[in-house]
């Protein structure tokens, strides 16, 4: 058994880092940090967890073998600077300090998109966890860009509530969020770096992505349409991706059309494609706090530790 600490534990995404870990059969909880929230039971916070994880949260952070930090952008580099960590244990970072420049001190972080890094994960001791819309945007495009015929994308997509954090916003109180919808930071997204940074990697030519994100009136979930040109036939796509990721756990290429209720309360991935003449869209879906975050930790943890991929992680959806 290896000892693992959450940082962040109060908010969505270290609450339900807790809910997985609690039923990971290779990982004991030992301390969940939260300075604002010190001295209360977690179930007390988050009911779900009443008889799945009973711990107090505490603002004294403990020696553990892997560590997670679960903070608003930007924090986990103060929070490191402030707590130094030994350097045999295994700090993944949920937040984006590291995703686009992956140093801190000696620690060389890797980007922790399995599918395209799963050998530089192995037995790495830093990892910086994707973001939520770069992980089901990446995945839509990346078999496409390997070949090399990404050019110009455009992309929309639709996030639940709690990507926006559990702090209160305007743009999340009930009264406005439901029965509504609007876009945000279009064509300026947080994440379009992080995913051009990978893009750019695999294909022959920069890829131009035009990301216009949208705020749903659901909780969790993300579903993205990534509209392309290519005079590749579907058939040939399809079996592009199919091959791709036909060793990948998580990800799942249906010639179905997709839905968002296939993916929440799961760390899987599942992408649809289709064509007309010379236009593609590869629809994704992924579940924002799973593999859009906490479930994509647990998944990097079990490769940097040498375990089953997919322990701990065997989650089925919720169809009604």
């Amino acid at each position: 058994m290896k000892t693992a600490g959450i940082v962040g534990a109060n908010g969505y995404t270290g609450s339900e880092l807790v809910r997985v870990l609690a039923f990971h059969p290779n990982v004991t909880l030992s301390f969940l940090y939260s300075r604002s929230n010190s001295g209360t039971k977690i179930s007390d916070l988050y009911p779900d967890l009443t008889a799945v994880c009973e711990m107090d949260l505490t603002d004294k952070p403990e020696e553990v073998d892997i560590l997670f930090l679960c903070l608003p952008h930007k924090e986990s580099q103060n929070w490191l600077t402030q707590n130094p960590v030994n350097d045999e244990t295994l700090v993944i970072d949920l937040g984006n300090d590291f995703r686009l420049e992956g140093r801190f001190g000696e620690r060389n972080f890797i980007y922790g998109l399995p599918e395209i890094n799963k050998k530089n994960l192995l037995n790495s001791k830093s990892v910086a966890n994707p973001g939520c819309f770069a992980t089901a945007i990446q995945l839509a495009l990346l078999p496409l860009a390997e070949k090399g015929v990404l050019n110009e994308v455009y992309t929309t997509g639709i996030t639940g509530s709690t990507g926006a954090g559990q702090s209160l916003q305007a743009t999340t109180h009930f009264t406005w969020r439901n029965d509504n919808i609007s876009a945000y930071k279009t064509l300026t997204h947080q994440h379009v770096d992080e995913i051009l940074q990978q893009l750019d990697t695999l294909n022959d030519k920069k890829v131009s992505l035009n990301f216009v994100p949208w705020r749903g009136d659901f909780a969790r979930g993300i579903f993205t349409s990534s509209t392309v040109k290519s005079d590749l036939e579907l058939s040939d796509i399809y079996q592009l991706y199919k091959e791709f990721y036909e060793d990948e756990p998580f990800v799942k290429v249906s010639e179905k059309a997709i839905d968002l209720k296939q993916v929440v309360n799961t760390n899987r991935c599942v992408i649809h494609i289709e064509k007309n003449e010379n236009v593609v869209v590869i629809h994704s879906a992924v579940d924002n706090l799973l593999k859009g975050a906490s479930g994509q930790a647990v998944q990097n943890m079990n490769i940097a530790m040498g375990w089953e991929e997919n322990l701990g992680l065997n989650l089925k959806p919720a169809a009604f």
